[in-house]
């Protein structure tokens, strides 16, 4: 597509003077003094961490605060994800050369910002079949309605991924596991369990697929008092929940489910607000890990 960025961008900033000549910038590397800074802003967070009796509600009561949310904004909140087959091209299956549908779940799908995208991505061959589950009964409302056209080519369901491993979709029988945004939510603790369930749900070959929020990225460094809960991890201003990974993290959580890295890369990029003069570093980890085919 003309003018769509490159998987993992390829724009850099070689000289600090022309920073507010475009919007962003691909793999800007830190310097030591903005480490150090964000180090100091995390530690003065850890001074002011969320009362414990309001943390164990928040853990006890997740789904709770995600209804709350989509009663309030509906499928409004986020941007339909339109950027997924550039980041992700295995998800493209107009380019794939087998006539077998490719299998997808995607995982914490919200009101569909991914789900749907992808379905009117694959309309003219109509070779993918999702998939689509979340823990808030409001999502999978608004997203069964949304997704009727499709019916045949998808299928929404509530599933806690923390929990039981779902039965609505076959052990071993997925191409891909789409993860946006989603182990984020999950509080550290039930995080293994979780990728353990998905890793099940995968065919030998197939591959989990995931962008999530990265130590240090901006939004972790604006939390202020009150929203710490546990190291990298926070409540939001709505209650719901958000966690920031390393990429040795992520690494120990998916080859422990037995799955071997292909990709596992730090996603750095300057956001500029050319306006207000004002510079935005956010960081995200991408992942692509593949269930042998060999099991």
């Amino acid at each position: 597509m003309k003018g769509q960025r490159k998987q993992f961008g390829t724009r850099y900033l070689n000289d600090e003077l022309e920073v507010f000549k475009y919007n962003a910038w691909d793999n800007v590397e830190w310097k030591f003094e903005q480490e150090e800074e964000a180090r100091n802003q995390i530690a003065n967070q850890k001074k002011s961490p969320v009362a414990s009796q309001e943390a164990e509600y928040l853990l006890q009561n997740p789904a709770e605060q995600w209804d709350t949310f989509y009663r309030t904004h509906r499928s409004k909140f986020f941007m339909d994800r339109n950027w997924l087959l550039t980041e992700f091209p295995e998800l493209n299956v107009e380019c794939r050369k087998s006539d077998d549908p490719l299998y997808v779940l995607d995982v914490g799908c919200g009101a569909g910002n991914a789900t749907i995208p992808l379905l009117q991505a694959s309309e003219q061959s109509g070779k993918m079949f999702v998939y689509a589950c979340d823990y808030s009964l409001q999502a999978m409302d608004i997203l069964k309605q949304d997704t009727v056209q499709w019916s045949d080519r998808c299928k929404p369901f509530v599933w806690d991924i923390t929990g039981q491993i779902t039965e609505i979709v076959p052990v071993g029988s997925l191409d891909i596991v789409l993860c946006i945004y989603v182990l984020s939510a999950i509080p550290p603790e039930k995080q293994q369990q979780t990728v353990d369930n998905l890793a099940s749900l995968l065919k030998p070959g197939g591959v989990l697929l995931l962008k999530d929020y990265a130590q240090f990225d901006m939004t972790q460094l604006r939390f202020k008092k009150n929203r710490l809960i546990d190291e990298n991890f926070y409540r939001r201003g709505d209650g719901t929940l958000v966690y920031f990974f390393s990429q040795d993290e992520l690494d120990r959580l998916f080859t422990e489910a037995g799955l071997e890295k292909e990709i596992n890369v730090l996603d750095r990029r300057l956001i500029v607000n050319r306006a207000k003069r004002v510079k935005m570093y956010r960081m995200w980890v991408q992942c692509k890990y593949v269930k042998s085919a060999l099991l």
